[in-house]
């Protein structure tokens, strides 16, 4: 753990700008990478925006923020990962993109890097599968925001050896994270393995007209103490996302009762996908 001064993150969108600035501001040198330069600028105006706030509340300082700022390099070219010690992938649910990427990094980063992906739920065993040496590869799965949800899952795939999950492990618990270990390589690992279905049964009450989008969050909230009920949950992180995690429960495990409900496919449909969708059964800026 000690030689692990550098991090590379792959991906500047809401989530890997978020890791970006989670290693930066506990002292790491991060270099951040997107395919384009427009990306990588939206990515720092999200960590800045962040911060920003926190020195508005106190809770950071000026000097901190501008710190922080300077240990984050912005990159187009994956071949500036070569002196990295580290690497941690967060782009596009996708796996065929996802393997290309690591195939790349294996090309270009030492031979004793560790390689973590971001993925939510895809397979972590699959996506090493085009390495040569998969035995370096694990899951890092962060939550957003992931400069302030403390949990991290780290995955074991199939080939995972134990030395680099207990480096996962020790580098997300360096920056102040709860882990937990995934021993299985299992779609949905802990956390969306419990939550997808009471995303599911949730939109299930609502189409047999059991209750409103607003009481079935207020019991979530009131009656299982959850901060927030599974529609605003949706909304918060995405009703694509869940969608398609949906869709790839219900591949991987053969089962019915993992396939999105009608209301969440019409509202993938419509475009009605990312925060706060607007319309319709998960509106609630009407408020």
């Amino acid at each position: 753990m000690s030689q692990i001064k550098t991090v590379g993150v792959v991906g500047a969108g809401s989530m890997g700008s978020g890791i970006a600035n989670a290693f930066a501001m506990n002292g790491y040198q991060v270099i951040l990478r997107d395919i384009k330069e427009e990306f990588l600028q939206g990515g720092l105006q999200r960590i800045e925006k962040f911060m920003e706030k926190s020195v508005q509340r106190g809770k950071l300082s000026q000097e901190d923020k501008e710190a922080t700022l300077g240990r984050i390099q912005t990159t187009t070219e994956l071949a500036d990962f070569k002196e990295v010690d580290f690497v941690v992938e967060a782009v596009l649910e996708k796996m065929d993109l996802k393997q290309s990427v690591f195939k790349e990094l294996e090309g270009i980063v030492r031979p004793e890097v560790v390689l973590a992906t971001n993925t939510s739920s895809l397979s972590i065993t699959e996506i090493a599968s085009v390495l040569d040496n998969p035995s370096r590869f694990a899951g890092m799965h962060f939550f957003n925001p992931a400069q302030v949800m403390k949990l991290v899952e780290v995955i074991h795939g199939y080939e995972t050896s134990e030395e680099t999950a207990q480096t996962v492990r020790e580098l997300a618990e360096s920056i102040g994270k709860e882990v937990v270990t995934v021993k299985k390589d299992s779609p949905g690992f802990i956390v969306n393995r419990i939550m997808i279905p009471q995303f599911i049964e949730a939109i299930k009450v609502l189409e047999e007209g059991i209750a409103s989008v607003e009481d079935i969050d207020k019991a979530m909230k009131y009656g299982l103490n959850h901060p927030m009920g599974a529609f605003e949950l949706q909304d918060y992180a995405g009703v694509d996302i869940g969608y398609y995690v949906m869709e790839y429960f219900a591949k991987e495990f053969g089962e019915s009762r993992w396939t999105p409900p009608t209301t969440l496919k019409n509202l993938v449909r419509a475009g009605r996908i990312g925060r706060k969708v607007g319309k319709g059964y998960y509106d609630y800026d009407k408020k």
